[in-house]
């Protein structure tokens, strides 16, 4: 009897402690789950729940749902499913938590229990969009997957961990550079993540070599990585900056995703800095994505005026500041979580939802905007998309392949990265705008029209390449352009071909203040008669000048040193006549050429491209005779070579412009709004009315193809003749372009470069 009492007594006092133990574990749960700690909080729950009694019924079935929520929260689909099976189980699951439970259901590919849960919540859930939604994704997906598409996947082992590794980011002037994130073991910081249970994220990249293998992932080594989550980037336009999604966090409140921006300088990013986008400090800001020209950042945002969950927003960027915030609305937006955009370069935006009908979890959808100047909608399909999530696409120039982000196929919901194309032919214009001595121009921008109706403007990159997409059977004019630089226009029909193509077009622009070289100008020995070998290049100049019609230039040829400075000056100067006379033949008015023959009087001046092609010379020298006349035998003869040539200098740039009072001939006016039917377009095609834009979706690009200066608002744009600080008035703007290879016959061979 007494053994039985202690029995009965020991049995109530361990009850007794194991449910005090229980209540214990779930208050450290709540607060990490309000801490946003969810992996922290699923594993209390889950030990709250082993420690509740089978009898206690309801505490089991509401901590089993406190685990489920927090398991669905980190992703990990196969334990949230247990947990709200419990949870309806011990009949504490509402109607919300039933349509969580299906929609996992979905992301786990059991669509048909799905379809039944989802058909069940229509009744007490008829407008819900989920559900519908829902209904929609469990009849489709099937038929989705059987269907299949054009799309390619290969999961990517190389980049990949046991961990999170995801929304790939390609750079490099060639597409040789992949950022991205990862929750590796070795990333920063010596504590494991309450929210995911791994190391808090860092950003990574591999480097492609010339042979086309990536390198092993390393994490950016600079400041930009911190004990903090870094992930999610993008880059802008020009690979100079990263914008990116980080997440601090204290012990005394919840974590925020906030948008943050870091620089590169000598190729080492930055310490990130806070990129503010509204003053909302209790909102989660993420995902940024950059539109193709730079100007517009896309985000992910919880914030207040949205559709719910988490939404697509964007802002405009003005002077390196946002500039308000705009939801994107419908069809992008839905009572779902809609999440990751990204852009490929022809414009169509790329986001990933558990909104929209899909396999599962996130989806990939492509948003393209129609004629109606409305976004509308594709589902990729199956293998792109899966019943996982799929999210974080990335693109190779303008080729429809790439790499993305994917939880298929791990049992732990991990994110991994994968490589997909879907193969489509691809034409496209890649060229360079450089300084005629070859330096690209980084500040240059290429202007494309064509019959088909594209009217855009392009900046180029680091390297000064721009590249764009375009369509067989269309005519294009591209002009390249840059302040302080003449013009340069090529003209080209694109073919109907079976294979992707790119035609490579090259600007080599004429700088206003620097000698331009006449490459391959030929004359008879001893003599002002111009060979036939000089057409090509004639002509090219003939070209510059129909393309910039308000400079007039002198036109000016030099020799060597040897011979009488008399006789020199003699021959220069009829010969540069001979090319005066050439170029007024084709069409070029007698009043805005004038020949002036230096002899040896200008020895040439040796700049920095010329200097790196020839060891033996440096930036700044001058080849005078005494100069040369200190160099070995081969040497002189190459410098003697590099003074013979002829070159051209920009006089004016206001030919034409003015009547003989020295009034404009045509008066700037005040641009007023035109209709399509009224817009006024240049010579080439090019809008000419730049209205700054309200921001619309799908609006005109319009084009200001005047040159630039400092002008007043809606003015004519008229290029300033005065001359710049440190020149004298009248004194000659000389040009020089770029210098190949020079030949050793100093007796045939003005310029010979």
């Amino acid at each position: 009897m007494k053994d039985s009492l202690k029995h009965i007594i020991y049995l109530a006092v361990t009850l007794t402690l194991v449910a005090c133990n229980a209540e214990s574990l779930v208050k450290k749960g709540d607060k990490a789950e309000a801490l946003g700690e969810y992996f922290l909080a699923a594993d209390y729950y889950r030990k709250a729940y082993s420690k509740t009694p089978p009898s206690e019924h309801t505490k089991r079935g509401e901590r089993a749902l406190k685990m489920a929520r927090c398991y669905e929260h980190i992703n990990n689909t196969a334990k949230a499913l247990g947990g709200y099976r419990n949870a309806a189980r011990y009949n504490t699951a509402n109607t919300e938590d039933s349509l969580h439970y299906a929609r996992l259901l979905l992301k786990n590919g059991d669509y048909k229990l799905a379809l039944t849960i989802f058909e069940a919540l229509l009744d007490s859930l008829p407008d819900n969009e989920l559900v519908k939604n829902g209904i929609t994704s469990a009849r489709m997906a099937p038929e989705w997957k059987k269907e299949g598409s054009q799309y390619k996947v290969k999961k990517m082992d190389l980049f990949n961990s046991r961990r999170d590794d995801y929304s790939p980011c390609l750079g490099g002037e060639d597409y040789d550079r992949l950022y991205f994130t990862s929750t590796r073991n070795d990333a920063m910081g010596d504590e494991l993540n309450g929210v995911t249970g791994m190391k808090s994220a860092d950003i990574y990249y591999s480097e492609k070599d010339d042979k086309g293998k990536w390198s092993r992932p390393e994490a950016i080594g600079t400041g930009l990585n911190t004990e903090y989550d870094e992930g999610a980037c993008c880059l802008s336009p020009d690979g100079s900056q990263m914008y990116l999604t980080q997440c601090t966090y204290d012990a005394s409140g919840p974590r925020y995703a906030k948008v943050v921006v870091s620089g590169r300088s000598d190729a080492l990013w930055g310490k990130a800095s806070d990129f503010e986008l509204t003053k909302d400090t209790l909102s989660c800001f993420a995902h940024p994505a950059l539109s193709p020209d730079g100007e517009w950042l896309y985000f992910v945002s919880d914030m207040p005026g949205g559709k719910g969950g988490l939404d697509i927003w964007r802002t405009r960027i003005m002077g390196g500041k946002a500039m308000g915030v705009e939801n994107l609305g419908e069809p992008i937006n839905t009572a779902g979580n809609e999440m990751f955009p990204t852009f490929r370069p022809n414009g169509d935006l790329y986001f990933s939802s558990d909104g929209h009908p899909g396999m599962g979890g996130l989806d990939v959808f492509i948003a393209r905007i129609g004629d109606d100047m409305q976004y509308h909608l594709t589902h990729p399909g199956y293998p792109l998309n899966s019943m996982a999530d799929d999210f974080g696409l990335t693109f190779e120039g303008n080729h429809n392949r790439g790499y993305f982000s994917s939880s298929r196929n791990d049992g732990r919901g991990n994110d991994h990265i994968y490589w997909f194309e879907n193969p489509e032919v691809v034409q496209t214009i890649k060229g360079w705008i450089y300084e005629q001595d070859g330096y690209e121009l980084v500040a240059g921008e290429a202007r494309i029209v064509g019959t088909d109706g594209t009217n855009q403007r392009l900046g180029v990159k680091s390297d000064g390449s721009f590249e764009v997409v375009v369509h067989p059977g269309v005519d294009y004019i591209v002009l390249g352009s840059c302040a302080g630089y003449l013009n340069h226009k090529e003209e080209l029909t694109i073919p109907t071909v079976k294979e992707s193509e790119t035609y490579t077009l090259q600007f080599a622009l004429a700088n206003i203040n620097a000698p331009v070289l006449i490459d391959n100008i030929f004359y008879e020995f001893n003599k002002a008669t111009l060979l036939s070998q000089s057409t090509q290049a004639l002509d090219s100049l003939v070209m510059l000048l129909n393309e910039n019609p308000n400079i007039t230039i002198e036109l000016g040829a030099h020799t060597d040193y040897k011979g009488s400075a008399e006789y020199n000056k003699h021959l220069s100067q009829l010969r540069a006549e001979e090319v005066v006379k050439y170029l007024i033949k084709k069409g070029i008015a007698a009043d805005r050429l004038t020949p002036v023959g230096y002899g040896k009087e200008k020895p040439k001046k040796i700049r920095r491209r010329v200097a790196e092609r020839y060891p033996w010379l440096k930036e700044g020298d001058v080849l005078t005779e005494e100069f040369i006349g200190k160099l070995k035998k081969d040497e002189q003869e190459t410098a003697n070579a590099l003074n013979r040539r002829t070159e051209f200098t920009v006089l004016r740039t206001t030919y034409g412009m003015f009547d003989k009072d020295g009034n404009l001939k045509q008066q700037p006016v005040k641009r007023k709004p035109r209709t399509n039917e009224e817009t006024e377009t240049d010579e080439y095609g090019f809008i000419l009315d730049d209205t700054a834009s309200d921001g619309d979706l799908g609006e005109d690009l319009i084009l200001d193809d005047t040159p630039k200066g400092d002008t007043g608002d809606g003015e004519d744009l008229i290029l300033d003749d005065t001359p710049k600080e440190g020149q004298q008035a009248g004194e000659d703007l000389i040009l020089e372009s770029n210098e190949d290879e020079v030949t050793n016959d100093n007796t045939e061979v003005i310029d010979v470069e």
